[in-house]
């Protein structure tokens, strides 16, 4: 697939942000920090952080991946994502376009260029491929409904939080979707799921104790004595609404 599409604008560029210095990168937090509340994004030092992280070579098993769709010099999409080497899974962390780039498949191909990316990190990890995606989506997010179908998500059936990501403000709730790549699936064992959650929070979030944070302490009060979390039930698809000013955002 071709990492560039045109539009009814002109063309689309999607490309991997290697540096702070790129003048896409502030670029593309703005469209990001538009579209997504305050609790449910990283400051931008923190994005800076990662970038010197990675640009001295310090990370391991693990990769955080910033890429944009470009036309021209505008910024139209963004997305971001984690790999975690030590599940092998690939954390899609945010999609976000702009009004204008709602149709013609932007959103699509940013979630694909993470993929590959991510698929890259596991055979230069992990020499092999890579074992699932995960991402966190609002229950009322169509694209989740469409993760299930088409996708082979499981859309787990548990009271999932995201984390505050500005200090100690409320929780974000949310759905944490499993899309395995290796072979299909329909349940998580309730120990894989707790292994998990404590990955997401302690690496990619850098929660230094999640032991400490209620909501986590709740997520795993909800797993015991249960051996198997499976599909959760979604709501009903409405049919699609009339296009809208604003950023369009979303966790995938």
């Amino acid at each position: 697939m071709p990492a560039a599409e045109r539009g009814h604008r002109g063309r689309v560029r999607i490309r991997e942000i290697q540096s702070a210095d790129d003048a896409a990168f502030d670029r593309a937090y703005k469209l990001l920090h538009d579209a997504f509340p305050r609790s449910e994004l990283l400051p931008r030092r923190e994005w800076v952080y990662l970038m010197t992280e990675r640009a001295l070579g310090l990370w391991t098993d693990i990769n955080w991946h910033l890429i944009v769709a470009e036309r021209g010099r505008q910024v139209v999409g963004a997305a971001s994502g984690s790999y975690v080497g030590n599940l092998n899974v690939g954390l899609i962390g945010y999609i976000a376009l702009n009004p204008g780039s709602r149709s013609g498949g932007v959103g699509p191909r940013l979630r694909s260029k993470l993929r590959s990316c991510f698929e890259r990190d596991a055979r230069h990890i992990e020499r092999g491929p890579l074992k699932a995606l995960v991402g966190e989506v609002h229950l009322s997010n169509p694209w989740l409904g469409h993760l299930v179908r088409r996708e082979g998500a499981i859309a787990l059936d548990f009271p999932y939080y995201q984390p505050s990501l500005r200090g100690r403000r409320h929780p974000v709730p949310m759905v944490l979707y499993y899309q395995p790549l290796d072979r299909p699936r329909s349940w998580l064992a309730a120990s894989e799921l707790r292994k998990l959650l404590y990955t997401l929070w302690r690496r990619p979030y850098r929660i230094s104790k999640p032991l400490t944070r209620s909501a986590f302490r709740r997520m795993l009060r909800a797993l015991e004595g249960r051996r198997r979390i499976g599909q959760r039930d979604l709501p009903t698809p409405r049919k699609k609404p009339a296009a809208k000013t604003g950023a369009r955002s979303t966790k995938r």
